[in-house]
């Protein structure tokens, strides 16, 4: 028998050779078709996400896009003190003292004149749990410098890095607190009076190098934005100031008489009172 190939065994070999190919390139056409759709549908999927994650993070508070929040951080904004002096820590079943202050406020300075002495007493005893709420009303009055921003990140990153020193940090502050309207006390200044309110050197390098107004500045704008757009903190005039003084959720207005926050929250009768208006 011959094996050259007939005419017709040749045509059909290549009839069956040409419908494979044919087979071949349909498959790799399907391949492709679902290659290029399943493209299509991740990035539909990946588009639709995207939109999700834009409309949600437009309807966030500035409080919630912050990403660094000082440990033991009570309301958001409020960094509790119970007796030891130390951040984060309270007092079982004492009354809330929250007080909102600037660093640079005049009027804050006078708050913790008359009354710092008689809150530590209080806190001491467990009759308090005073709840700082650092915030930054008044860098305008600080030629530039942001005093108030950089002193309210300081306070944050001992209350986060340092908590067993934030009380006399805070204390420290306030005895050193620059005049309005200067440019205020720069980083090494605030460094050093950390240092010597017992804060560890190292704690205080990050004041000293801007790392806690980098952490922290972000936290402090939100708190100030919380604050001066909460009307259950506004005054008589209808807007946010500091100090703003809360016992219990309630304002106090009648904190400059010396004694009458003591005997607001005790029942001890206060003495007499000068006034001062809080900073706006």
């Amino acid at each position: 028998m011959s094996t050259n190939q007939t005419k017709a065994q040749r045509r059909d070999a290549a009839r069956a050779e040409a419908l494979a190919l044919q087979k071949k390139q349909q498959a790799s056409e399907k391949r492709n078709r679902v290659i290029v759709l399943s493209v299509l549908a991740l990035a539909v999927i990946g588009l639709v996400v995207a939109v999700v994650l834009i409309l949600t993070e437009g309807q966030k508070t500035p409080m919630e896009k912050v990403d660094n929040v000082p440990a033991g951080v009570v309301q958001d904004s409020g960094i509790p003190v119970g007796a030891d002096g130390a951040a984060g820590t309270t007092n079982e079943g004492a009354k809330t003292l929250d007080v909102y202050v600037d660093y640079m406020c005049p009027i804050c300075g006078q708050f913790e004149q008359t009354n710092s002495a008689s809150i530590a007493e209080m806190r001491e005893a467990g009759d308090i749990t005073l709840v700082v709420h650092p915030v930054s009303i008044l860098d305008r009055a600080s030629q530039g410098t942001e005093y108030s921003t950089r002193a309210a990140s300081a306070s944050a990153w001992v209350a986060d890095k340092a908590p067993e020193q934030f009380s006399a940090f805070h204390d420290a502050l306030f005895a050193s607190q620059p005049a309005e309207n200067t440019a205020g006390l720069s980083d090494e200044q605030i460094a050093q009076i950390a240092e010597q309110a017992g804060v560890p050197a190292d704690v205080a390098a990050g004041i000293t190098d801007g790392e806690a107004k980098d952490t922290f500045e972000e936290w402090v704008a939100a708190s100030t934005d919380a604050a001066t757009s909460d009307e259950a903190l506004f005054n008589a005039q209808g807007s946010f100031g500091t100090p703003t003084v809360l016992i219990d959720g309630e304002r106090f207005e009648g904190w400059q008489a010396p004694g009458a926050l003591s005997a607001a929250i005790t029942g001890e009768e206060p003495s007499s009172e000068p006034s001062a208006s809080p900073s706006e």
